[in-house]
């Protein structure tokens, strides 16, 4: 069963009436005409619903529990995956996962945040907010792919990086900082995607890419629409407004030169038909590799500078 966010309530209740209609069964009723009646109401409504949605409903389609979650994309993006953990210097960081990968026949690291799919698994990969052994471990990973010549791809969906105590301790703004240079510094291949939620410096940590990906109702952000509303107007209800003014989804980033490239979702969002979704971004991803992969390090170093020092020029 798919959880219906607030804006689509009517989509529910067309729903459930189908649920109703399915229920019955009797030889005088053939309800198979209205049963499909209403099912192509429920997708023009759907279409049409999606094809509106302000910056604030895209945050919550982007942070929808359903959507599809790092796991999901290694089991079907990938025919081999190799995880590897331990940043080498404090411990394991389970809210980023990394290892080897193929995908069709391209060998690649691939590094993403897991938030996690239910109660046991959100708390134990921390809602996908990492501390900075999970940034430690990034870096770890793609200085090893640097040196066997393999090109990096990052899934990118946090709310940010873990904002505790104990993660302070231990760094955690050195850690950003760290992954995010050495994003800039590799000279392999580095492709990056919004597949969710792209929060703050615990998104652009693994996220400073050649090319930059976008899924078509993901938001990308230094902030989250509610902290911002919260900084700016003392009210979280505020968010809204904020979502709005940030500019935040897809189609603004890419209008900025920020987003390279926008990932179409089907209709109602990935998580209505996951298996379609990443799909598409595999072809996307394919595609992308293909193009970067015949660059040398220079090449590659030099388009990563361009990319950032044109943002906003």
């Amino acid at each position: 069963m798919v959880s219906y966010l607030d804006f689509e309530k009517p989509v529910a209740e067309l729903q459930a009436r189908i649920a109703e209609l399915r229920k019955v069964t009797s030889d005088e009723m053939d309800l198979e005409r209205e049963i499909s009646d209403l099912e192509s109401k429920v997708q023009k409504l759907l279409r049409d619903t999606y094809a509106h949605l302000t910056p604030w409903q895209k945050t919550q389609v982007a942070r929808h529990p359903e959507r599809p979650h790092f796991h999901d994309y290694i089991k079907a993006l990938c025919d081999d995956f190799i995880p590897l953990a331990g940043d080498r210097l404090f411990g394991e960081d389970p809210a980023i996962i990394g290892g080897l990968a193929r995908i069709n026949n391209q060998r690649v690291m691939i590094i993403g945040q897991e938030k996690g799919n239910d109660t046991e698994s959100r708390i134990k990969h921390n809602f996908g907010m990492a501390r900075p052994e999970g940034y430690r471990k990034a870096i770890r990973l793609m200085k090893m792919a640097d040196r066997f010549n393999l090109p990096v791809v990052t899934l990118v969906d946090t709310s940010g990086a873990f904002p505790g105590v104990d993660a302070e301790e231990r760094g955690q703004a050195e850690a950003i900082a760290r992954s995010t240079e050495t994003c800039l510094s590799i000279g392999v291949p580095l492709l990056s995607i919004i597949v969710g939620e792209g929060g703050s410096g615990g998104a652009i940590a693994i996220a400073a890419a050649n090319r930059l990906l976008m899924f078509e109702h993901a938001v990308y952000s230094v902030i989250s629409p509610e902290g911002c509303a919260s900084i700016l107007w003392r009210a979280a209800e505020k968010a809204s407004d904020a979502a709005t003014a940030m500019k935040m989804t897809a189609t603004d980033l890419y209008g900025l030169g920020i987003v390279d490239r926008i990932v179409l979702e089907p209709v109602g969002g990935a998580h209505r038909e996951p298996v379609a979704a990443i799909a598409a971004l595999k072809v996307a991803i394919l595609q992308e590799l293909a193009f970067l992969t015949p660059l040398d390090a220079q090449a590659l170093r030099s388009m990563r500078r361009k990319k950032f020092l044109d943002i906003g020029g």
